[in-house]
């Protein structure tokens, strides 16, 4: 008996199977002959205009995951805006200046061996042009992929910033800067690449991790509020601090504590250490590293707010 016949489940017309690899080509030629973004463009004259002007990506590889998401993400601001009443444009656009694009032709010429000048290796005029046939190449397979993801936009007429008509706009502005006095000569530090001999954007700078020796040391307190005085007695007491910089401690003419935070004192050995709550693990570990006497109990006498 097929009890499968037997159960009241609902019915559908879709197929069970998404067949992905033939219904999303079919789909994308369907969005792309109907010309669906114009037509929504159409319809959507008289409305009040939204404009979202892509900061662009680089034209100097695949899009990756974090590409996808920033497209992904923008898409779904743009449709819901048109949702919303609003004639939603997208305006997509490539960066195609800077290292990105230079460091990957120097990768597929070879350029980017220990030893090899980069700069005189090839002719400049050469060099840039080939940067430029790298950028169309990518600007292509990027503006594929995101047609593939969905994305709505004018991708026939988008913003290309090595575009000779971009760069003059770039350069009419700068002039009407230039004609207003808003422009001057000055000395500025700036990141350099030894290696490319150019200035680094901050986001190109990398920093190496490195340790660092840094020291704990006690001061004598020659006086504890009042609040303390009854727990501590008449043991000696230090307030503890933990520096990066010890050649600094000769000039050290005060030490502060964070009025908001909380400190305690902790017995140690006979002695009184005021230490913030929060770093008294940290400081008992101490105790415990090699070349350390073997640690002691330790007996927590009071705390005391840092205002006080």
């Amino acid at each position: 008996m097929d009890y499968k016949a037997t159960l009241n489940l609902p019915k559908t017309a879709f197929p069970m199977k998404a067949n992905l690899p033939k219904a999303e080509p079919e789909m994308l030629g369907w969005w792309e002959s109907f010309g669906i973004y114009k037509r929504l463009r159409q319809a959507a004259v008289g409305r009040p205009m939204w404009i979202l002007h892509d900061g662009p990506p680089y034209a100097n590889g695949n899009i990756h995951l974090g590409t996808m998401l920033n497209k992904v993400l923008k898409d779904i601001i743009v449709k819901s805006r048109s949702m919303s009443g609003f004639n939603a444009v997208y305006v997509p656009g490539w960066d195609c200046h800077g290292l990105p694009i230079e460091h990957q032709v120097d990768k597929e010429l070879g350029l980017d061996k220990p030893g090899i000048d980069v700069r005189s290796a090839m002719d400049p005029v050469e060099k840039r042009q080939k940067c430029r046939e790298y950028a169309l190449r990518f600007i292509d397979i990027q503006r594929s992929s995101f047609k593939r993801l969905g994305v709505f936009g004018d991708w026939d007429n988008p913003y290309v910033t090595m575009e000779p008509a971009y760069e003059a706009v770039i350069a009419r502005e700068f002039g009407r800067f230039v004609g207003r006095g808003l422009v001057y000569k000055g000395l500025k530090p700036v990141h350099w690449c030894m290696y490319c001999r150019t200035a680094l954007a901050q986001a190109e700078v990398e920093y190496e991790d490195q340790r660092t020796p840094s020291i704990w040391v006690k001061f004598p307190m020659t006086s504890v509020p009042g609040e303390l005085q009854s727990a501590i007695g008449g043991r000696p007491v230090f307030a503890v601090i933990w520096t990066t910089t010890p050649w600094t401690l000769p000039a050290n003419l005060a030490i502060a504590v964070h009025p908001a935070q909380s400190y305690v004192a902790v017995e140690i050995a006979g002695e009184v250490y005021i230490v913030a709550r929060a770093l008294l693990n940290d400081f008992l570990g101490l105790f415990k590293e090699p070349g350390h006497r073997k640690e002691p109990g330790h007996r927590v006498l009071a705390s005391v707010d840092g205002e006080r």
